[in-house]
């Protein structure tokens, strides 16, 4: 029997990932992708901010994953996931496939965890048929986006010493299609993690590495930190996002190694050295911030 999977926010770069991997792992079902934008004839509108366009576009799904919007405003993905949820319990969506964040907990806004813990206790009481939740660990594309500025001020900013498992998006991406092609996750929380658990000193030393520049780990205070942001103009919910995201490191949020990738997509994660390998890095600027 024909199983039908939706993928919401399938126009991004991981939800055009899982799209692909399960158009290859899961030939026999049919996937479909749910967006602002979508793209294919199996593509389906559904707007976060439209809740009213959701129970339409996920109706009719045996299973569905909810990945949240890269929308930094105050309180818009605490919205949108709270609408996502209850637009798939509405539309009788079989399981929902919840991803989230390492080291969830309750957090208020603006801070980035706050939308992860209102998902997630969003559906813990939506009376959904069935659920299963994804925590990714931090990017290792989003920490390779950051080396440039790296490279440029010789530092790489942090609010304690701290250790992180970086993961890529890849392999979260091939865990969530494994997750959703398969049987045996209903009820459970999965937590995708890399290999390895990087101190602030380890992926400064990784950068200075493949920048071929000198890079060190600078622990700064949160006052200082924003202080820095907002001295290169950089709007108050990015400034709010960054540090909310730092302040997780440092509390330990990503410090945790487990095997669920492994379980989920069938291959070991990438280290966070070979995601760094297989990037090409620009040389510095001659600008150098104090």
């Amino acid at each position: 029997m024909e199983m039908k999977i939706g993928v919401a926010g399938s126009s991004g770069q991981l939800g055009s990932e899982v799209l692909r991997i399960l158009s290859r792992a899961a030939p026999r079902q049919q996937v479909i992708g749910i967006s602002r934008t979508p793209s294919s004839a199996l593509g389906r509108f559904g707007d976060y901010d439209q809740p009213e366009t959701l129970v339409s576009a996920y109706a009719g799904l045996d299973r569905l994953l909810l990945i949240p919007s890269a929308d930094l405003r105050p309180g818009a993905r605490s919205r949108q996931a709270i609408a996502a949820i209850d637009a798939a319990v509405a539309a009788g969506v079989k399981h929902i496939f919840l991803l989230s964040a390492t080291g969830t907990r309750e957090k208020a806004e603006p801070a980035m965890g706050a939308a992860y813990w209102a998902g997630e206790q969003r559906l813990l009481t939506s009376g959904a048929k069935a659920w299963t939740i994804l925590r990714m660990n931090y990017f290792a594309e989003t920490f390779a986006d950051q080396a440039g500025m790296a490279a440029n001020t010789g530092h790489v900013p942090g609010l304690a010493e701290n250790r992180v498992a970086f993961v890529s998006r890849e392999d979260v991406a091939a865990a969530c299609a494994g997750a959703l092609s398969t049987d045996g996750h209903v009820g459970a929380t999965y937590n995708l993690s890399g290999p390895d658990r990087v101190t602030g000193a380890e992926r400064a030393a990784l950068l200075a590495t493949f920048t071929r520049q000198p890079v060190d780990y600078a622990v700064l205070s949160e006052a200082q930190l924003r202080s820095a942001m907002n001295g290169a103009g950089l709007p108050s919910f990015v400034i709010d996002a960054v540090a909310s995201v730092l302040a997780a490191q440092a509390e330990g949020a990503y410090d945790i190694v487990t095997g669920d990738v492994e379980k989920l997509a069938g291959r070991a994660p990438r280290a966070l050295r070979d995601v760094l390998a297989g990037r090409k890095f620009a040389p510095p600027t001659d600008t150098v911030a104090a």
